[in-house]
């Protein structure tokens, strides 16, 4: 889920940054810290939005750096468990797809595509299911929901997903569902 958070912290401007104006050496240090940086509480820093307060530089000694206590606004993305998200198939393999949501990866397991007996087709790097011929490969914009989370920075991040509910897959198979559904109820 995308977000805007209100952070208080302090940063430090290097003397690199010293002829720019103050608030914008100072955003440009808290992107330095923050953006394309992932936080276990908060998630994935994406930009920063706006920089509220800039409370008084601070010189350390020891350290060429001005120290500012700051409030600023960050746009950030963290899936949530059970949230389900619209993403876009980038690889397949035997073992699963791996979607793009915004920022992040994250894997639906073979088991977990469909509610059908599913082959993998590797020379066209396409799943297929055995009874209801539905296809999933590359490029194809998929629903899915987050049924598994496991984010630590330093480490590979980690979002489970299925297709396995109602209403989730390919939105070509969501859209087929319709038309079938809209055909069943005028007879």
């Amino acid at each position: 889920m995308y977000r805007i958070l209100t952070l208080k912290t302090k940063i430090k401007v290097p003397p690199t940054r010293f002829g720019m104006s103050l608030k914008k050496a100072i955003k440009e240090s808290i992107a330095e810290k923050y953006e394309n940086r992932l936080d276990r509480n908060f998630g994935m820093g994406l930009a920063v939005v706006d920089v509220k307060e800039v409370g008084e530089g601070k010189i350390l000694p020891g350290d060429p750096s001005v120290h500012y206590s700051v409030t600023f606004d960050l746009l950030v993305f963290k899936p949530e468990l059970q949230e389900v998200l619209l993403g876009e198939v980038i690889d397949n393999t035997e073992f699963g797809s791996f979607v793009r949501l915004g920022p992040m990866d994250g894997l639906v397991h073979v088991s977990q595509l469909m509610n059908d007996y599913v082959t993998y087709d590797e020379k066209n790097a396409v799943f297929m299911g055995k009874e209801t011929k539905k296809t999933l490969k590359e490029g194809d914009t998929v629903r899915v929901r987050v049924i598994s989370i496991s984010m630590a920075p330093g480490k590979e991040n980690k979002i489970g997903l299925t297709m396995r509910q109602p209403n989730l897959g390919s939105l070509a198979w969501i859209e087929e569902e319709k038309r079938r559904s809209r055909k069943e109820g005028k007879k």
